[in-house]
């Protein structure tokens, strides 16, 4: 008969027996839930959709997309960055994620000391439009028109603290062009204004600018990427226009709680970077403007805080608030 020492060791061993497939349990081994932290319909939604397809490919597991829309995203990413840091949970959001943080009074979160940047997952430059009322047809023409013209000058966009506002003022700040922000609920209803040229100017997406520039309604002047859009590739971009360095991207980032451990991590990395590899993902990606990119996660942790740096300047340099 064994003593009451060797018998607790017994049960110790099988006990540790038992419980080690569960520790030894290789990442995915359960499905992965991707917040959508938008309403259904937006592109937000639709890229989603298509890169939780396409991710669970990649890791041989089932990734459920699901919407938690509210206060710009920030309830969504809320959600995330309160979930376990096992790799379950993670959120797709544009750069709403960094400009929250600036803009807003108070969040529940810190970007980042509470979440963690998996990749940034696709970009597309935006496009500046004109009126085609207003005399112009390239970017020195628009800065002198605005500046012999001061106060003349209408800028649209998707309302207060949207990235169509933020680079409105960016625009404004670098060229010294007197410049006034007309907002509205989506930059969808200001293109009827441009095309009648109450307003005069605005910076669109790609996907929302295209049905109008392609029959001339409105006129596409740059795009504000660093490189020239396949979309439009006759068109300069602002910096070769004689602005330097300016750059607007419309991307979009997935990011998880902090403290994923690392295998899960290079797991998610390394699966969103195979789903971005995909054909039918790359022509999905496309309908919006959108080329997916992936990067390492230290690549998207830099980008992210440039970024976040980018636009808290904009946003503190042109007093902008939600008041």
């Amino acid at each position: 008969m064994l003593s009451t020492g060797r018998q607790l060791l017994l049960w110790v061993g099988l006990l540790l027996l038992v419980m080690a497939p569960a520790r030894a349990q290789p990442f995915p081994s359960r499905p992965i839930q991707l917040t959508l932290p938008y309403t259904p319909g937006g592109f937000i939604d639709f890229t989603g959709r298509v890169l939780a397809q396409k991710l669970g490919d990649a890791l041989g597991q089932t990734v459920v997309p699901e919407n938690r829309p509210g206060a710009n995203g920030i309830v969504g990413v809320d959600y995330v960055a309160r979930a376990a840091s096992d790799g379950y949970n993670i959120v797709m959001i544009d750069q709403a994620i960094v400009i929250n943080s600036s803009l807003q009074k108070s969040i529940p979160y810190d970007v980042f000391k509470d979440l963690t940047t998996i990749s940034i997952v696709a970009s597309s430059p935006m496009v500046l439009v004109v009126s085609p009322q207003l005399p112009v047809k390239t970017i020195a023409e628009l800065i002198a028109y605005g500046k012999a013209n001061p106060g003349k000058l209408n800028y649209a966009s998707a309302g207060v603290g949207s990235v169509s506002h933020l680079a409105g003022e960016m625009f404004r700040m670098r060229t010294g062009v007197d410049a006034v922000h007309v907002p509205y609920k989506g930059i969808g209803p200001s293109f009827i204004d441009l095309m009648s040229g109450k307003v005069q100017m605005a910076f669109s997406s790609i996907a929302g600018a295209l049905p109008y520039t392609s029959n001339g309604r409105v006129i596409p002047i740059a795009t504000a990427g660093l490189t020239r859009s396949p979309i439009y590739p006759d068109l300069p971009t602002i910096a070769e226009a004689g602005l330097p360095g300016f750059n607007i991207d419309l991307w979009i980032g997935v990011y998880g709680p902090a403290g994923i451990p690392v295998d899960a991590l290079a797991m998610l990395n390394g699966g969103i970077t195979k789903a971005l590899q995909d054909n039918q993902l790359e022509a999905s990606f496309a309908k919006f403007g959108l080329t997916p990119r992936g990067t390492s996660v230290a690549e998207g942790v830099t980008f992210t805080k440039s970024e976040y740096q980018k636009w808290k300047r904009v946003i503190i340099d042109g007093d902008i608030t939600l008041d």
